[in-house]
């Protein structure tokens, strides 16, 4: 019988401790991961597959973007097993996704935002913004600010009260606010749609740590040139990024930065092959796109942590 996890079960068996760090060896032991598939499926609804494997699971995330449908995108993760072929489990795609891009940010800030950083601001109020800072301020014991901008003031509102409910340190910062939030933070995680910077380099106290989450086409910026051209940039993967990430192939391509500006991607950082910070004053930038090696890390934790999973039948 095929075993399917629910959203709940999925976030109860990836505790941020446990995630990230069975995210680290993941990637510092490395897995079989081809750039993800994008399939147009009409002008406007697009699919995406996203397969990765080990000597254990083979994963893929099917992911559909589809603007008409009354929940724009859907995914789901399937686990196959790697010797037999035969289908192990489903599990709820958005979760998985939600829990290990968040993880997977904190675990970058570890090695590349100052030991000393207390302030969070998270420039963005959707669906993700939330996780990431759950995940930043787990992996960060010594946070003592959560700061939430949105464009829609009521949101970036309504998510720090969330936030403050679950006990974290959030407020709201206005929307002319932004400049003085990022001036202010040691932690920019930018997670946006944006297609212009939100972000821009002027800004940046010394010593920020910036966190790239939202874009994922050549088309989208969260942060502007200068941002980009002063920091240490690491990604979390090469392909990826250098297939996707607008917020540095934009710049790549006006000659604002070279490819050697990109100092190493997160499996280099986390094996001691590239180095991260290197002063209390250098602007460090994480950007990610997403790599279906979480999907499977993520896959293999909740497979593994829980005996009982939810049947369809039972699933609300």
């Amino acid at each position: 019988m095929i075993e399917v996890f629910s959203a709940p079960a999925v976030h109860a068996a990836l505790p941020w401790g446990a995630l990230a760090d069975a995210l680290h060896a993941a990637f510092v032991r490395g897995a079989q991961v081809p750039l993800r598939h994008v399939h147009p499926l009409s002008p406007s609804d697009v699919m995406l597959l996203m397969p990765a494997w080990d000597e254990r699971l083979i994963v893929t995330k099917l992911v559909t973007a589809i603007p008409g449908a009354p929940s724009t995108v859907e995914a789901t993760v399937l686990a196959v097993d790697r010797a037999t072929g035969r289908p192990l489990a489903v599990l709820d795609g958005e979760a998985v996704t939600l829990r290990r891009t968040a993880a997977t940010s904190a675990l970058a800030a570890r090695h590349l935002a100052r030991h000393d950083a207390h302030t969070l601001l998270v420039v963005g109020a959707g669906r993700l913004a939330g996780w990431m800072a759950r995940a930043h301020a787990a992996l960060r014991p010594g946070l003592r600010q959560v700061l939430v901008w949105g464009r829609r003031g009521e949101a970036a509102q309504a998510l720090a009260a969330t936030l403050r409910a679950e006990g974290l340190p959030a407020q709201a910062v206005e929307p002319a606010g932004l400049q003085a939030a990022v001036g202010e933070a040691g932690i920019v995680c930018c997670v946006t749609t944006a297609a212009d910077p939100v972000v821009l380099g002027r800004w940046l106290a010394p010593g920020t740590h910036l966190d790239l989450v939202g874009g994922f086409r050549h088309d989208m910026r969260e942060v502007d040139d200068e941002a980009v051209a002063r920091a240490r940039i690491v990604v979390d993967t090469r392909a990826g990024a250098l297939a996707e990430a607008g917020d540095l192939l934009q710049p790549l391509q006006r000659g604002v930065i070279t490819h050697d500006a990109i100092v190493g991607d997160l499996a280099e950082l986390l094996r001691g092959a590239c180095t991260g910070r290197r002063t209390d004053d250098e602007t460090t930038l994480f950007k990610s796109v997403g790599t279906a090696l979480e999907d499977l890390t993520a896959a293999r934790l909740v497979i593994d942590a829980c005996p009982n999973p939810v049947q369809p039948e039972e699933m609300p």
